[in-house]
């Protein structure tokens, strides 16, 4: 634990991390990110709605884990070290409104 390919993952607010891998700032501020998706939504509704989520943008275009709204919301701030100061509740959703393929298409 984590899965091949994933440094770490983020189980119940604990942090799962492969040996050898260095825990930057970026990186903790990514899995608090999630911790805070995890509370919001009382932990099992969560991780609910991250697997359909997932299930709903396998067929899509684009890697699903990447464009699942809770991983999209985390890696676009993990470099904001202060994002959880002044994140709103349930800001994931944003997130899930606004996919990547629709920000490409809109710039266009």
């Amino acid at each position: 634990m984590p899965f091949k390919g994933f440094t770490a993952i983020n189980l119940l607010g604990m942090l799962f991390v492969h040996p050898g891998v260095y825990l930057s700032d970026e990186l903790m501020n990514h899995e608090r990110i999630h911790t805070a998706q995890q509370r919001e939504m009382l932990i099992v509704f969560f991780y609910l709605a991250y697997c359909i989520e997932w299930l709903v943008r396998l067929p899509m275009r684009g890697n699903a884990y990447r464009n699942i709204s809770f991983e999209r919301e985390a890696y676009a701030n993990q470099r904001n070290l202060d994002y959880l100061k002044y994140r709103r509740h349930f800001a994931w959703r944003y997130y899930m409104k606004n996919s990547s393929y629709q920000r490409k298409k809109q710039s266009k």
